[in-house]
């Protein structure tokens, strides 16, 4: 098999850049380790910057996120048993954010993938990476029982944290970044209409809490955990009962509760590598870098990655410039490590630390009172929620 790039991975990332390759006439092959059920329904990230937005309506697959998707001019942020509003878009000159699931993302694109005729191959088994230093490097790969070698000029690692990509480079070049929080989220899908129009991020001596929603008859609400707790732990009961603890106000604002059809936990973690870029391999995605949800920045980070990726590989092919391939790995990691300060400040202002130390929750406190009083410390959350269009 031949191919210009070989893609590894159809999340988010991997499928819009395979998208965005076939709108300028670059062909690909994407291969995806698992099944399309299984990549289509997984619930992951449900907010999109309005950058994001714009990139996935400048690619012609937001018919179905426009029609659907829930935008959001503000947010709330919930301490003390009080609510402040951020307004976003007054903030930021109009900009906003879309609530539209990341499942719903992957299915779009999916389906203007084999609409176009593009090589997507799910169920790829035993995938291999070899000749990264060379100008043809492979993937070999076992599909429906047979071998197969698919020949490329370079290839994009977008198969996530766990894929093999980011672990085919050589030993010696990454460089390693992470830290680990000591706290979890505890995330449910109920069945019952949003509480809020709007997102609320609250701050409580109990832990942190996150009202959400996935649409107009699903509610997601999150909880702050310890990282080691089990989801056996947390019954229906408890899980209802802490979240009315958390998110209550003093003018006694309610929340409305019903059946939960879905519940996980989800560990708290920053993680870079650096470079982006070994010889004929660029990683994208979660395959280089994880952020602490508490940003709402996972996939919308992957979508700013493949289009720096897409224009420069639009350059190379194009005009024989490879100066966009050359600098991918620095011009990410600019967006990537203000996004990883954006997701750090946010989890830090808004979780409860181990220890109980009152000197960290009135920190906590004066910084979230600041922000709410002050229109410059207001307009640096708005623009790096909505997503900052230069970096």
């Amino acid at each position: 098999m031949d191919t210009r790039v070989g893609i590894v991975g159809a999340g988010p990332a991997g499928l819009l850049l395979a998208h965005l390759l076939s709108r300028q006439g670059i062909e690909s092959v994407v291969l995806e380790a698992r099944s399309r059920e299984y990549v289509e329904a997984r619930v992951r990230a449900g907010v999109l910057e309005q950058t994001t937005v714009d990139l996935l309506g400048e690619a012609g697959v937001a018919d179905r996120l426009h029609r659907e998707g829930l935008v959001h001019e503000g947010l709330e942020l919930r301490f003390d048993g009080r609510g402040h509003r951020i307004d976003l878009s007054e903030l930021t000159g109009g900009r906003a954010i879309t609530v539209y699931g990341q499942q719903e993302v992957v299915k779009d694109l999916i389906a203007a993938r084999l609409e176009a005729g593009g090589e997507l191959r799910f169920e790829v088994e035993d995938v291999t990476l070899h000749g990264l230093d060379g100008e043809r490097p492979s993937i070999r790969f076992r599909h429906d029982g047979s071998e197969h070698e698919l020949h490329c000029d370079l290839i994009a690692g977008c198969d996530g944290f766990h894929g093999v990509c980011r672990d085919a480079m050589p030993d010696g070049v990454l460089s390693v970044y992470e830290r680990e929080y000591p706290f979890a989220w505890l995330g449910i899908l109920a069945e019952v209409a949003p509480s809020s129009e709007e997102l609320i991020y609250c701050h409580h001596d109990r832990g942190f809490a996150l009202h959400s929603m996935r649409s107009p008859q699903l509610t997601r609400l999150y909880l702050q955990c310890e990282p080691d707790e089990t989801i056996d732990a947390w019954p229906e009961e408890r899980i209802w009962a802490e979240l009315q603890t958390r998110l209550a106000t003093d003018d006694g604002w309610t929340l409305e509760e019903g059946p939960i059809v879905e519940k996980g936990i989800t560990p708290m973690r920053s993680f870079v590598v650096a470079p982006l870029r070994h010889g004929r391999l660029f990683l994208a995605g979660d395959a280089a870098h994880i952020v602490p949800p508490t940003g709402a920045k996972g996939l919308n980070l992957a979508a700013a990655d493949v289009r720096v990726l897409s224009e420069a590989l639009n350059a190379w092919y194009a005009r024989g410039d490879a100066s966009g391939l050359d600098a991918y790995s620095d011009t990410c990691l600019r967006r990537v490590w203000r996004v990883q300060h954006f997701s750090w400040w946010m989890t830090s202002m808004l979780h409860r630390f181990a220890g109980d130390d009152p000197f960290e929750a009135e920190l906590q406190r004066s910084q979230l009172r600041y922000v709410c009083s002050s229109r410059a410390a207001a307009t640096t959350l708005a623009e790096n929620y909505v997503g900052l269009q230069r970096v």
